[in-house]
């Protein structure tokens, strides 16, 4: 049975399609942009024409950019000796507010998961390994997901680049600051206490 208008039910069936978005949120969004001014829907659905027009991947990295070659690629500020490897486009970003690296990434395009039909061939680890072959990197940072899909693609790339001569590392995982030892879970807690360093 249709409750709403046909224009407004192919809205809201859009909006379910969007991750995290259920039959619940999908309605209040959809309810929303249907009282927002006209002006405000247009802006909005140009911006999405926008990066489906004007967004693509690096032809070097795969982190997303408007031209063919991503700003951090271009930056000669940074130190290309150092490659911090990640899953996707969005963990860049979640390195770079930390402020704590100043190399290059690589964008592996997800994480190795059978389960999901997901596997090595999927993943950009063929292009990581032309890259190692032009010479001149020192260190690969593995900063995949610390779960069972980010630590198998860790496990892969690690046995991948090892022989090449190159160093790899993998993000340390462990309690949050301002955590507490109570809260954590064994596994956390376990992984802060390998990881631990001098003082």
């Amino acid at each position: 049975m249709v409750l709403y208008a046909e224009p407004l039910e192919n809205l809201i069936e859009q909006l379910c399609r969007l991750p995290g978005i259920g039959p619940k949120s999908a309605e209040r969004l959809a309810f929303f942009m249907l009282s927002i001014p006209r002006e405000d829907a247009a802006r909005l659905a140009e911006a999405i024409i926008d990066i489906k027009e004007k967004i693509h991947f690096c032809g070097i990295c795969f982190n997303i950019s408007e031209g063919d070659i991503c700003s951090v690629c271009s930056d000669s500020r940074r130190d290309p000796t150092t490659i911090c490897v990640v899953e996707e486009p969005k963990d860049i970003l979640a390195v770079e507010k930390t402020g704590a690296f100043k190399g290059r990434y690589h964008v592996l395009g997800g994480a190795i998961s059978p389960i999901d039909g997901i596997g090595p061939e999927e993943l950009r680890f063929r292009e990581l390994v032309q890259r190692l072959g032009q010479g001149g990197i020192r260190e690969i940072i593995v900063a995949t997901n610390p779960n069972a899909e980010g630590e198998a693609t860790a496990v892969y790339l690690s046995g991948l680049v090892r022989p090449l001569g190159v160093t790899v590392t993998r993000i340390a995982s462990g309690l949050p600051v301002g955590g507490d030892l109570e809260y954590a879970d064994e596994v956390t807690l376990g992984r802060a206490i390998e990881g631990r360093k001098e003082l």
